[in-house]
């Protein structure tokens, strides 16, 4: 059901990014608008990985983003669909286990992934993987902007925002079963109702 959009072009890329660093993202909201007027609609006016997506589709294949997304195939899925979401019920041990986490990544070497990105001198924060939890935050210490300790606290606090809009995502599932992962429990729970699903369906 994806739509079979061209590939990226490094051309197109660089003529774009010149644009945008000459003129700015809303700039390039508007040109957007004269091309595909319902993208532009949907997306903010300072969405500058979405603009500049929009606007190399139209540039490579002269036809608006909105049209391929139209002309992709919406065929159903062969088989039915059981969808179960596994999540701490307790927010509280879910923001610290994010915690952890990070600590984890940083005990691996995250500071000197990023620096080494950082010192290649080919990237910027514009850049798709710079916008990575974590990454941006550790880019920001390493231009001076953030003290490490506060880059490691944002890092943090921007991952348990992305837990939360991954938590308002899976409540948007139609017919999604719960299982608190923090219940003995939850394993065989899920393993029944699987088992149930798969009865009910033959």
């Amino acid at each position: 059901g994806l739509a079979n959009l061209p590939q990226a072009d490094q051309k197109n890329r660089v003529q774009l990014k010149a644009l945008l660093d000459e003129h700015g993202i809303e700039h390039l909201h508007q040109e957007l608008e004269k091309v595909d007027r319902i993208t532009a609609a949907r997306l903010h006016a300072t969405d500058t990985q979405r603009i500049l997506r929009a606007l190399e589709v139209f540039k490579i294949s002269g036809k608006p983003l909105s049209e391929w997304h139209k002309e992709q195939q919406l065929d159903a899925l062969p088989n039915p669909l059981l969808s179960l979401a596994l999540a701490p019920a307790d927010r509280a041990v879910l923001h610290q286990r994010i915690a952890q986490r990070f600590d984890m990544m940083l005990d691996a070497g995250l500071v000197e992934e990023v620096r080494s990105l950082f010192e290649r001198g080919d990237l910027d924060l514009d850049c798709p993987a710079m916008k990575s939890v974590g990454y941006r935050q550790l880019w920001l210490y390493l231009q001076g902007e953030y003290a490490l300790d506060e880059a490691i606290e944002k890092g943090i606090i921007a991952t348990r925002q992305l837990a939360k809009r991954q938590y308002t995502w899976l409540r948007s599932w139609p017919d999604v079963k719960w299982f608190d992962s923090l219940d003995a429990k939850a394993l065989a729970d899920a393993k029944s109702a699987i088992v149930e699903f798969v009865k009910n369906k033959h």
